[in-house]
């Protein structure tokens, strides 16, 4: 399963400079960070290949978490293309995640069944 990518001040706009990231700014003291951890988790497999989902650390990245004014935590925000789109503070229930990805990513292909029409 994808784990989320690790953002620090030194790689954190190489990381989100294309493409669809869903940032968590978080911190291992925090218990709503911890709660909804291991959803950001399934979100990564849910998501792969359509959204990269990375992790900040605010207290060992002060500089990240200063240039988008994170005061509280958890707070996750969705770049796309390196600009801020979204930003959504607290936890929250993974649908709402889902709906706020699947705004911009689209809804998951539906599974193949083999029974494909041509448009010849």
């Amino acid at each position: 399963m994808t784990k989320p990518v690790t953002l620090t001040d030194s790689n954190f706009t190489d990381e989100v400079s294309s493409g669809l990231t869903l940032v968590d700014f978080w911190a291992p003291w925090c218990g709503p960070c911890r709660i909804i951890a291991p959803v950001i988790e399934e979100l990564a497999g849910q998501y792969q290949g359509r959204v990269k989902i990375g992790k900040v650390n605010v207290d060992e990245n002060p500089a990240t978490q200063g240039q988008f004014r994170v005061m509280s935590i958890p707070t996750l925000i969705l770049f796309k293309d390196g600009q801020p789109v979204e930003t959504m503070v607290g936890a929250q229930p993974k649908r709402a995640f889902e709906t706020l990805l699947d705004k911009y990513a689209g809804a998951a292909p539906a599974a193949s069944t083999g029974n494909a029409v041509s448009a010849d």
